[in-house]
């Protein structure tokens, strides 16, 4: 199995000099981890969510410079590729490129999920959405009984914001 630490530090890389979006993903990566493990997430499984987590928004510099903006649905699409390139040059296993592939280009799609790191990684991304984007309280509440499944990310998401 590839290091997911080499994975981040590649992201970091990736975006150096645009600590913000840094601090997004490491943010959403460790909020995967922490879920992931609390809601007793298979070795396999939990591997994926990380790596998936860690690279979820490589597409918004992409989208920046072709559309000037990095809505969901673009990152969606253009995401999957930029993704395949890091993990295949850091010799990820090409079942786990797939898998995390899969869950970039759906990262913003909140129905008809996917399975368990598919709802942990939305989970994630929203928690930290939520807070980096100065969400309301009606936001927030809307958000965590509306899309938020899992007992972790729901408790998580009552206690950051204090619901």
């Amino acid at each position: 199995m590839s290091d997911i630490s080499q994975l981040l530090g590649a992201m970091i890389s990736y975006y150096r000099g645009d600590a913000r979006r840094i601090h997004h993903f490491i943010k959403v990566h460790d909020l995967a981890r922490t879920i992931g493990r609390l809601e007793g997430l298979d070795e396999e499984t939990l591997y994926i969510l990380e790596a998936a987590a860690a690279v979820h928004d490589i597409g918004i510099r992409i989208c920046e410079l072709k559309y000037g903006k990095c809505d969901g649905k673009l990152q969606e699409e253009e995401g999957p590729g930029l993704a395949k390139d890091m993990l295949t040059a850091l010799g990820f296993d090409e079942k786990v490129i797939s898998r995390v592939c899969w869950l970039v280009g759906h990262h913003h799609t909140y129905r008809q999920i996917g399975g368990w790191d598919h709802q942990i990684l939305i989970e994630s991304d929203l928690l930290v959405n939520l807070y980096e984007d100065g969400a309301s309280e009606e936001e927030i509440r809307y958000a965590c009984e509306s899309i938020f499944v899992t007992e972790t990310g729901k408790l998580f998401c009552h206690k950051m914001f204090d619901l």
